[in-house]
């Protein structure tokens, strides 16, 4: 396959109330988009990165609906357990929140924003080419970062799965995972997504993806 190039980061400095200042709701429905991320109703962030849900109560028995789209501006949802006096967030990123529901009545106060992480556009290996893929992961600036791959497909004939129930896997190779160092690898049996996530970080990571030709009838 051609090399495919993409980027994650930088980010602006996380805002944990951005999408939604701090509301106990008192029921089922929707939750007031009003943090200081939000323009005439909807929160449009930095780039697509993750949405994080803090409780200061147990609200784990509650799900939280988030809509918005994608970087590419797809629309998009995810359905997300609640926090247990803690903070979850997103297994998608989002770049416009456009509606937050939750299931029932909270217990504790919710707000929602931002944290520190976000993935690159996902990278689709060619099942029909050869096997073997390099790739380098360059960095730019301080960061963490994390190589991730999936043999799952939401866009499988047979077997779909939803996206943000997508299960993502650690590359093996130590040095990719939590890394802050420019990096290079391979794979010798290419899987079929593979993604790159920040973790923490102000810089960013330049990633590039090479299958090694193509099959011929």
């Amino acid at each position: 396959m051609r090399p495919i190039t993409v980027t994650v980061g930088p980010l602006a400095t996380a805002v944990s109330n951005g999408i939604c200042l701090s509301q106990s709701p008192s029921g089922a429905g929707a939750l007031t988009l009003n943090g200081s991320l939000v323009a005439n109703g909807v929160a449009v962030l930095d780039v697509a990165r993750r949405v994080a849900i803090t409780s200061t109560n147990t609200d784990n028995n509650k799900t939280f609906t988030i809509t918005g789209t994608s970087a590419s501006g797809n629309i998009q949802t995810e359905v997300l357990l609640g926090p247990d006096t803690a903070t979850v967030y997103t297994n998608l990123d989002f770049k416009t929140v456009t509606n937050i529901t939750v299931s029932a009545a909270t217990t504790g106060a919710i707000t929602i924003g931002t944290n520190t992480v976000a993935s690159s556009s996902w990278v689709y290996i060619d099942p029909y080419a050869f096997p073997q893929m390099g790739f380098q992961c360059t960095v730019n600036g301080s960061v963490s970062y994390t190589v991730q791959q999936t043999y799952e497909d939401p866009n499988s004939p047979t077997n779909p799965t939803l996206p943000y129930l997508v299960t993502w896997v650690n590359n093996p190779t130590a040095a990719l995972v939590n890394s802050s160092s420019t990096q290079q690898s391979s794979y010798l049996i290419a899987p079929l997504y593979v993604k790159v996530t920040l973790n923490s970080g102000t810089g960013y990571v330049n990633s590039t993806f090479v299958q090694f030709g193509n099959l011929v009838s």
